[in-house]
C-alpha cells in the first residue's frame, strides 16, 4: 500500500521536475555507495574539452555534496520551486521549461569557465528560485519564522543565509545573475518599447515535449503557495 501511494505521488510530479530531482538523488546515492566518486562528476574545462569527458557538462549539476543538512536544504528548494514553476507559469509549456534549463545551463557553464566552481547545481537552484520569485512578486515569505518579506527578496535572503553558514556567495550570485538574464529576456524586454522576443524555443523541443492537451485529472501544486516549510512559507499579500 505504501509503495502504491509513493508511486502514485511520484508519478504526479511533473516530468521535468521528476527527472531532474530523481537524477540528483540517484547521483548522490551512487556517490554514497561509492559506486562513483565526485572526482568523476565535477566541472573541469580541461577534462571536458581536451579529454572529451562530455558527461561532466551534466553531472556537475547533479551532485550537491554528501547527504546532510546542505543536501536536504538544496533538494527541498530545488524540488519545490522547480515544481511550482513547471506547474505554474510553465503549465502546458514543457518545451519552454526544458529550453529554460538548457539556456540557464549553457550560461552557467560559460560563466563557470571564469569562476572557480566545480559543481553548479546549487547555482541552478538559485536561478529557479529567482525566476519564480520575480514572477510571483506579491507572495509574502516567512523565512524560519524570523523574516517576513516579499518573494523577490528570497534569492538575496538565501544568499545571506549561505554567507552565515560560511559558504561562498559566488554560487548564489551566479544563480541570481543567470536567473535575471533569463527573466529580463523572457519577461521584461519583449514588453519594452522597441523590444521583442529574443528567446525562442526550438521547434524540435516543442515536438518532443509539448502535448496537445492537459490531463484533466492533474492536480498541480499552486505556484503562489510555496508553504509547508518554515524557511519557505508564503502567502499572497492581503490573503
Amino acid at each position: 500500500m505504501a509503495y502504491q501511494t509513493f508511486r502514485q505521488e511520484y508519478l504526479q510530479v511533473p516530468p521535468v521536475t521528476r527527472a531532474y530531482t530523481t537524477a540528483c538523488v540517484l547521483t548522490t546515492a551512487a556517490v554514497q555507495l561509492e559506486l562513483i566518486t565526485p572526482f568523476q562528476l565535477y566541472f573541469n574545462p580541461e577534462l571536458i574539452f581536451k579529454h572529451f569527458q562530455i558527461w561532466r557538462l551534466i553531472t556537475n549539476y547533479l551532485f550537491f555534496g554528501p547527504v546532510g543538512f546542505n543536501f536536504l536544504f538544496n533538494m527541498i528548494f530545488l524540488y519545490r520551486y522547480c515544481r511550482m514553476l513547471e506547474e505554474g507559469s510553465f503549465r502546458g509549456r514543457t518545451a519552454d521549461f526544458v529550453f529554460m534549463f538548457l539556456f540557464g545551463g549553457l550560461l552557467m557553464t560559460l560563466f563557470g569557465l571564469f569562476v572557480n566552481l566545480v559543481f553548479l547545481g546549487q547555482a541552478f537552484t538559485i536561478m529557479l528560485v529567482y525566476v519564480w520569485s520575480r514572477r510571483n512578486p506579491y507572495v509574502r515569505m516567512n523565512f524560519f519564522g524570523l523574516l517576513i518579506f516579499q518573494a523577490p527578496f528570497l534569492p538575496w535572503v538565501l544568499m545571506g543565509f549561505s554567507l552565515l553558514l560560511g559558504n561562498s556567495i559566488i554560487v548564489d550570485l551566479l544563480g541570481i545573475a543567470v536567473g535575471h538574464i533569463y527573466f529580463f529576456l523572457e519577461d521584461v524586454f519583449p514588453n519594452q518599447p522597441g523590444g521583442g522576443r529574443l528567446l525562442r524555443t526550438p521547434s524540435v523541443l516543442k515536438a518532443i515535449f509539448d502535448t496537445p492537451e492537459d490531463d484533466p485529472n492533474y492536480n498541480p501544486l499552486p505556484e503562489e503557495r510555496p508553504g509547508g516549510f518554515a524557511w519557505g512559507e508564503g502567502q499572497r499579500l492581503g490573503g
